[in-house]
């Protein structure tokens, strides 16, 4: 078995992507996605950056001039690689960039690492008076544990070849610069992780399929699993239920949506991570789940106040109906710290009109031309509430406020008219849905996007493409995604106004004693 630096990444986040990796039919997997081919090249870009300033290295070089080396080798010829990585160590070259560290156990599992570079520093080793230490060039803005103990690991790879230990291993990180890895800390949980990965990887049972957005967004394998998940009805599709809830649910025997619904709230409530308010949510899900319906878990006429996304006690002691209101989306490059579409849709129910404002810079120097235009539309109607869908909006009107020195009462003033209208669904009903995301949720009580496939990432990578070829396709592309996606939000609004207006008794709440029966009503 060969197991790569890649593997080991790819074991910590997913053992299950590892396995399929070496195990999997090669045939299924995803194609990568515009956005992931971003991703790509921007760490190239990364690398080649760091590869030609090296200001970054945080430690002293040989006199002279520096000079970086790469291995020759046939393609795929790990062996040969290895060996002529090597042979540069024993020559003793300042730097060797993606040379190849390959070990082989008594069991016969050989261990490949390909850091982006070997520094050479002093210090004895079976070379002579000198070593290398592994330096990573990473995307990433922060050290995460994933990529640290990959660092180990090509420590403990170069350690064997050299016969001394490096002294430390580094990463280089996008706008952090050089960060060393402990390894006196990182290496005891490296090797444990190891033998996992080599224990899973050797044998014939593929892990347990587990769909966690957040994780299996940007993977490969996503829609194979997925297709899994859906066929069992597996639990990790219900929200709320994450790696570690489902092992405590796996211990009570409950892995069906059925036996969940069935389960009473105080069975899982003393488990750690869950508590009376998780418990009673994750039964109420699959209760919704499996009904196919809303559920209605807090009773409107009891909120003593609405919510807001700012933190602030909304006006609004009610879902608001105005007689003009707007919805309200933002898109952003975060690379750029850039906002560069506010997209507003303004529903007049006094004329039966609704009007699509896209304020969009179309260069990133006019971030703050767009956003003094949002602002006076949003001031031209004092009175109309602002929907939105979570608090990123909130927190980039504050960001946005601050960087153009736009009047603190007029941003209060306007922040408080702000509606959550995430915060309204989650707090007060139950959707059998995957995800509250916007489209999940959308989706289910009737609206569609006009590209169906289209989301913030692609978004992103439209707009690059714009700045980078002037194709006002891309721009289109973006202004139509985001228009559906205020036009998505007004649909939730509406149909939510609509279920909560709606005479139920007894509705769902978390007590103290027994729970009432949920009330549950037709989408």
């Amino acid at each position: 078995m060969l197991l790569t630096d890649a593997l080991l990444l790819h074991y910590q986040r997913c053992p299950r992507r590892a396995f399929l990796d070496v195990h999997g039919d090669l045939a299924q997997r995803d194609p990568p996605s515009d956005y992931l081919l971003k991703l790509f090249q921007d760490s190239l870009l990364h690398q080649r950056s760091v590869l030609t300033d090296w200001a970054w290295l945080p430690f002293g070089l040989p006199d002279g001039p520096l000079a970086y080396h790469r291995p020759i080798y046939p393609e795929h010829d790990w062996q040969a690689g290895a060996s002529a990585t090597l042979e540069l160590m024993q020559q003793g070259v300042d730097a060797i960039h993606q040379g190849i560290l390959l070990i082989t156990d008594p069991a016969g599992h050989t261990f490949i690492s390909k850091p982006d570079l070997l520094v050479k520093q002093p210090g004895d080793s079976l070379l002579g008076d000198w070593h290398y230490v592994p330096v990573d060039i990473k995307l990433g803005k922060r050290p995460k544990l994933e990529y640290q103990l990959v660092a180990a690991y090509q420590a403990h790879l170069l350690a064997q070849m050299q016969g001394a230990w490096p002294e430390a291993a580094w990463l280089i990180l996008r706008q952090r610069g050089a960060y060393e890895v402990d390894l006196v800390e990182r290496v005891p949980r490296m090797q444990s992780i190891l033998e996992e990965c080599t224990r899973t990887l050797s044998e014939p049972v593929e892990p347990e399929v587990f769909i966690s957005r957040n994780r299996c967004s940007l993977c490969h394998w996503y829609g194979h699993c997925y297709d899994i998940a859906q066929q069992q009805q597996h639990l990790s599709l219900l929200p709320g239920v994450t790696p570690s809830r489902y092992s405590f649910l796996q211990g009570l025997k409950l892995t069906t949506v059925e036996s969940l619904a069935l389960a009473r709230p105080a069975q899982l409530e003393p488990l750690p991570g869950f508590g009376r308010e998780v418990a009673q949510k994750l039964v109420w899900q699959a209760q919704a789940t499996l009904s196919n319906q809303a559920i209605l878990v807090a009773d409107p006429s009891l909120w003593s106040q609405g919510f807001s996304g700012n933190g602030a006690i909304a006006p609004f002691h009610h879902l608001p109906t105005a007689p003009v209101e707007f919805y309200f989306d933002i898109e952003a490059e975060p690379d750029l710290n850039l906002a560069y579409l506010h997209g507003v849709l303004m529903v007049d129910r006094r004329t039966q009109t609704e009007t699509f404002y896209p304020f969009l810079a179309e260069d990133p120097s006019a971030e703050a031309a767009v956003w003094k235009d949002f602002l006076e539309l949003m001031l031209a109607y004092p009175q109309s509430p602002v929907f939105h869908f979570c608090a990123y909006e909130v927190q980039t009107v504050r960001r946005l406020a601050q960087l153009y020195n736009t009047p603190l009462d007029s941003v209060e003033a306007l922040l408080h008219r702000f509606v959550d209208l995430h915060a309204w669904v989650t707090r007060t009903v139950m959707l059998p849905v995957e995800s509250y995301a916007l489209k999940p949720i959308a989706r289910w009580v009737g609206f569609d996007w006009r590209d169906a496939s289209a989301d913030g990432a692609q978004s992103i990578y439209w707009y690059n493409q714009w700045l980078t070829t002037g194709d006002r396709s891309f721009l289109d592309s973006i202004v139509c995604y985001n228009e559906d996606d205020c036009r998505a939000t007004y649909h939730v609004k509406d149909w939510l106004v609509e279920f909560l207006r709606q005479p139920r008794l007894p509705y769902a709440y978390v007590s103290d004693g027994e729970e009432s029966l949920p009330s549950i009503g037709e989408r």
